[in-house]
């Protein structure tokens, strides 16, 4: 389940996401922020699988979102956990407000589209969401974050986004 819940934040950065690379460049994000800005990314990739469950065609796409689906909530079931355990309120900041308002926009724009053509724009936004999670977790979350066991959580996240970011890679091959 600890690593359903890693996959599922990686899934969840369902967007090309320059909110990751350049809010977290801008200055380095507490362990509160760290906490929202992983679990808003979390709720976007559940919000981006639901939708996929109901619009995919593709029986490749539907078990894909699924797993998004289940590990994300997995995922974030795991953050609020440590987040209580080590009474840490999550802060919002401009990293998570943009993630928000990028998903919402893409959410619109994959809606528009059906068949193949979701299927397809679904998945390559979720190889570049995890492209940009996975780079945003390794050059900016992990440095950042001073609590030892937020830190290793992320660690054992971004191994399994990376595993989400092949999955994905895969699923778009086979679409082509």
């Amino acid at each position: 389940m600890f690593i359903r819940w890693s996959a599922a934040l990686a899934a969840a950065i369902l967007l090309s996401s320059p909110a990751l690379q350049g809010a977290c460049a801008a200055d380095k994000p507490t362990d509160p922020q760290i906490a929202h800005i992983a679990y808003t990314a979390g709720v976007i990739d559940i919000n981006a699988a639901k939708q996929a469950q109901k619009k995919a065609k593709s029986k490749d796409v539907k078990a894909f979102a699924e797993d998004m689906l289940r590990d994300h909530e997995a995922v974030n079931k795991q953050a609020l956990a440590l987040v209580k355990k080590l009474n840490v309120t999550p802060e919002d900041n401009d990293t998570s407000t943009a993630l928000s308002k990028q998903a919402s926009d893409k959410l619109a724009e994959l809606d528009k589209l059906d068949g193949a053509a979701f299927d397809k724009a679904y998945v390559a936004n979720e190889v570049a969401y995890h492209k940009a999670v996975n780079g945003a977790l390794e050059t900016q979350l992990i440095p950042s974050a001073s609590n030892a066991e937020l830190k290793s959580l992320l660690q054992t996240g971004l191994k399994i986004f990376q595993g989400h970011q092949q999955h994905a890679e895969h699923v778009a091959a086979e679409l082509k």
